[in-house]
């Protein structure tokens, strides 16, 4: 899989959509040409993390941030539930591999499209009380990106050897 390239100069907005992109495709890379029982490998126990249940915790970060918080859309969540909360990790079947990361794609593209309209400098309420901005949600969906991709580095590594940015 081929990632976009990032942006070396642009403005603020086409810089941090650009990494995101970036990052997004990264993950995807990192499962690129593995058989759904290698995306379902876990990295060591007692961990239970796997790059299937990466690619669906980041649908279910991408829904939440983007389309439920900004957008304000009403949609539940993808793979977890109040009874499992960690089912974006947990519940996973090599069966569904291709569509979680067909359905990860599709989420970035809503994602997208739900924000595109909106300003860096738009606010939207937490159910806490904070006021958080559209730029700080680009900041750390970008963080949050970055750390799962290191998972997914050391989970590749493990799985076929394969290294790589």
């Amino acid at each position: 899989m081929e990632r976009r390239a990032e942006p070396y100069v642009a403005d603020e907005r086409v810089m941090l959509q650009g990494w995101l992109d970036w990052h997004r495709d990264t993950l995807l890379a990192k499962c690129a040409g593995l058989t759904p029982d290698q995306l379902v490998r876990a990295s060591a126990e007692p961990s239970n993390l796997t790059l299937l249940g990466l690619v669906r915790h980041m649908t279910e970060v991408e829904r939440a941030w983007f389309r439920t918080r900004v957008a304000g859309q009403k949609i539940g969540p993808r793979y977890f539930t109040e009874e499992q909360p960690d089912a974006d990790f947990e519940a996973l079947d090599t069966a569904g591999a291709e569509e979680a990361l067909a359905v990860l794609r599709a989420e970035c593209e809503a994602a997208d499209q739900a924000v595109a309209h909106r300003g860096l400098d738009d606010t939207f309420p937490m159910t806490d009380g904070r006021i958080i901005s559209l730029r700080w949600v680009y900041i750390h969906m970008i963080e949050e990106y970055a750390r799962h991709n290191g998972h997914a580095d050391l989970l590749r590594e493990r799985i076929d050897g394969a290294t790589g940015e």
